[in-house]
């Protein structure tokens, strides 16, 4: 309850809508989520990234100073606009679940994910700096916002309320050790300690019987109404303004579901259904957006806080809405006087785990350096940019590191291991006179069909490609003799596009003008389909094409007339 007050800030709409967003989304996830041990609500990276799309869309006067009834209104505007950007979101992904568009997640890898998460929680601890202090700045926006609202913060520094700087130094003092002790024993603990329930009741005492509010000019919550909005269909005028924003939402709310949901479900044995959780996730959006919530998914720190009290099933996500009930229905106006720097406070200190994400960079380190840079790449550009920006560069640096990795060919010399049929690595080789066997791992599109080709030329002989020797793994001397028959293993590609068929084509052509005898073999049928309509039976006949590679062989050698050890070079 206390974080969706907190998020809410983050949002740029009152506390009470908060309490919105923690209620709703819960009860629509119940009823349609796979995710047993999941809970939904507000999410510290879409609070943010829904405020930076609600201040440019409703920006607040330059004059900064308005009456009650014009911070009535501009608050009334803020607040459609983030119901219309989680509408908007909510069909977005809706649309994606009629297409079955649940494998998109795969395309938004755990480094990415990650690193989005640790970056936002950055922007999260520098945007609630102005509430700790107690300085009215405007939020920035765009484009290099951390940077500006540090400097904005700077400068008004000597502004800022001493009171204000106590109650969140106080509030910190408590939260942070208490976050602590219920990761540290949690084993050990019947439940976790109710430490962000205990700071608000207690600043909200503080607060009223000093009267903070009046003596200091502390920010206060104020009233929070009681029940439910009316329900209200969204601006549909304003959807063509907010697609730019939803669209990342979109992305971010179902890859961090899905990759916790996943989390869990392998922790405790059971299966996730990747696109009902987008129908989930969508309807959720789409119907609490009527009653003025902000965008939402599957939020972390209620999460793990639902499993350590044990809750196993959707079910258990109805208690934290029956406490939510009860705040809105009875309960509200025990908040009026809780400071707002405590609700900042909450924020950070939700952020711990966000935060504690940079200590697996080490081994992330040790085990891929690539995964290493795309992290890199992506929190950089997070903290630079803007958490969309920085997610849409994370995601095409991921997808070029793939691309890039399919131009590597590694080469390994394999031979028949004795007693058996399967071709294995070999420390020592001799290589059958005339014969080669060629193995490219990787998929033969437009932009590998270059390697592709020099590879094959050195190794054959053929064309000016043999002149400049690839990197290779092999034997120096694989290539000496004169090759007259050449397997080409074709099971680690694992699709072919019209560019990469043509050059099979051609290698087939090039091979029977060299008197060069080309068998292929292991070609899946995408990619036999693909090979076939560009035209390779007519370069080469089916009794060329072979089911496995051992087959492939033992007719190379009988080509050939050979006897012996059945050992040759296979280049990978």
């Amino acid at each position: 309850m206390p974080p969706g007050m907190a998020f809410a800030l983050l949002t740029s709409v009152p506390p009470v809508f908060g309490l919105y967003t923690s209620f709703f989304p819960v009860l629509i996830y119940t009823l349609l989520g796979t995710g047993r041990h999941l809970s939904t609500g507000t999410f510290a990276v879409l609070s943010l990234m829904t405020g930076s799309a609600v201040e440019r869309l409703v920006p607040e006067p330059l004059s900064g100073n308005l009456s009650g009834i014009e911070r009535e209104q501009l608050d009334a505007q803020r607040v459609g606009a983030a119901a219309a950007v989680a509408f908007g979101s909510g069909a977005l992904m809706l649309g994606m679940f009629a297409l079955q568009l649940g494998v998109l997640a795969t395309f938004l890898s755990e480094p990415v994910v990650k690193a989005l998460t640790s970056g936002a929680a950055l922007h999260v601890l520098v945007s609630q700096l102005p509430s700790l202090l107690g300085v009215p700045l405007p939020r920035q926006i765009g484009c290099f916002a951390l940077f500006k609202t540090l400097a904005a913060v700077l400068t008004a520094l000597p502004r800022s309320s001493p009171a204000e700087l106590t109650i969140s130094a106080l509030s910190l003092a408590l939260l942070v050790p208490v976050k602590e002790l219920n990761v540290r024993f949690r084993d050990r603990l019947p439940t976790p300690i109710p430490g962000e329930i205990a700071m608000v009741l207690l600043a909200s005492v503080l607060c009223f019987t000093s009267s903070l509010d009046t003596r200091y000019n502390v920010q206060i919550v104020g009233l929070l109404p009681g029940g439910f909005p009316q329900p209200l269909l969204p601006s549909l005028a304003e959807l063509p303004r907010i697609l730019a924003d939803s669209l990342p939402m979109a992305l971010v709310t179902f890859a961090v579901s899905a990759s916790l949901a996943s989390i869990y479900a392998d922790k405790y044995s059971y299966t996730i259904d990747s696109n009902q959780e987008l129908l989930a996730h969508g309807v959720s959006n789409l119907v609490s957006s009527l009653f003025s919530c902000f965008p939402n998914s599957a939020t972390l720190a209620t999460t793990s806080l639902l499993v350590d009290a044990g809750g196993n099933t959707q079910l258990a996500g109805l208690f934290s809405c029956m406490v939510v009930l009860s705040v809105l229905l009875w309960l509200g106006p025990l908040f009026y006087y809780l400071p707002k720097a405590v609700l900042a406070c909450i924020n950070i200190s939700s952020m711990r785990q966000m935060f504690f994400q940079m200590r697996e960079l080490p081994q992330l380190w040790r085990i891929s350096r690539v995964d290493f840079a795309v992290w890199t790449v992506t929190w950089v550009a997070v903290v630079t940019l803007s958490v969309d920006l920085g997610l849409a560069v994370g995601v095409v640096f991921s997808m070029m590191t793939v691309v890039c990795r399919t131009q590597r060919v590694q080469c390994l010399a394999l031979g028949l291991a004795e007693g058996t049929e399967l071709y294995r690595p070999l420390r020592e080789s001799h290589k059958v006179p005339g014969l080669c066997i060629l193995s490219y791992p990787a998929p033969l599109y437009f932009g590998t069909r270059g390697q592709f080709r020099r590879v094959l030329e050195w190794h054959l002989g053929l064309g000016e490609g043999s002149k400049e020797a690839p990197k290779t793994d092999g034997p120096p001397d694989a290539a000496a003799e004169p090759v007259r028959v050449v397997v080409l293993d074709c099971s680690g590609v694992t699709f072919a596009d019209a560019a990469g068929a043509r050059e099979v084509v051609q290698l087939a052509s090039r091979c029977r003008d060299a008197g060069i005898h080309l068998l292929l073999a292991q070609c899946n049928a995408s990619v036999l389909g693909t090979l076939t309509q560009a035209g390779l039976l007519d370069r080469v006949t089916p009794e060329q094409l072979f089911v496995s590679v051992q087959d492939a062989a033992a007719h190379a050698l009988e080509r050939l007339e050979l006897s012996g050890p059945k050992t040759c070079t296979v280049w990978v």
